[in-house]
């Protein structure tokens, strides 16, 4: 009796809802950060990244996001400076090539008002980050634009004279600018 009915159950099982899939445009899209040097910002960006996102504002369950980004591909128009962000006592891209953040949830605060948490990994360090951000929905066009707070020490980023929260501050702003289509 037990065999007959589990084809019939099997059968009558929905499949797992799915949030709709979003294809990033590199071209429209910026990842990077910001932090204090010595009193002023500086400014750095990532230029290779990838991002695998299902997402759907009517199905937060199933929603989720995993961002791949390339560290040696930091750039900031200071040429020394990136070096140094790229050595040993920052990203050691040599070591480390890869950064990931992968979702947990997401949730819906108000309007187009949103917010993401999940894990932030670099240099092998996890460490469970909150990223704030707007989405606007135009058609098959999402555009988001979010800011998280990490502290970079946290991670070993910038160790050794570095360390010291003068004249690099340890707080920095992951800044998110991405617009993406259905897919």
């Amino acid at each position: 009796m037990r065999c007959a009915l589990l084809p019939l159950l099997l059968s009558m099982a929905t499949p797992a809802a799915a949030a709709q899939h979003w294809n990033v445009d590199a071209a429209k899209s910026k990842l990077g950060f910001t932090v204090p040097w010595g009193g002023q910002p500086f400014n750095g960006v990532f230029r290779s990244w990838k991002a695998d996102i299902d997402f759907d504002p009517a199905d937060l369950a199933h929603s989720r996001a995993e961002i791949t980004i390339d560290t040696g591909s930091e750039a900031s128009g200071d040429s020394e400076t990136d070096d140094g962000i790229k050595g040993a006592e920052g990203f050691a891209t040599s070591q480390f090539p890869k950064a990931v953040f992968r979702t947990a949830t997401f949730m819906h605060r108000n309007g187009n008002q949103y917010v993401a948490t999940g894990t932030l990994s670099i240099k092998g360090i996890s460490k469970n980050i909150t990223l704030p951000f707007t989405l606007t929905l135009s058609g098959n066009t999402a555009h988001v634009v979010g800011h998280a707070q990490v502290i970079r020490t946290d991670f070993k980023v910038g160790t050794g004279e570095w360390a010291k929260p003068d004249p690099v501050a340890p707080a920095v702003t992951v800044n998110v600018d991405l617009t993406a289509t259905k897919g």
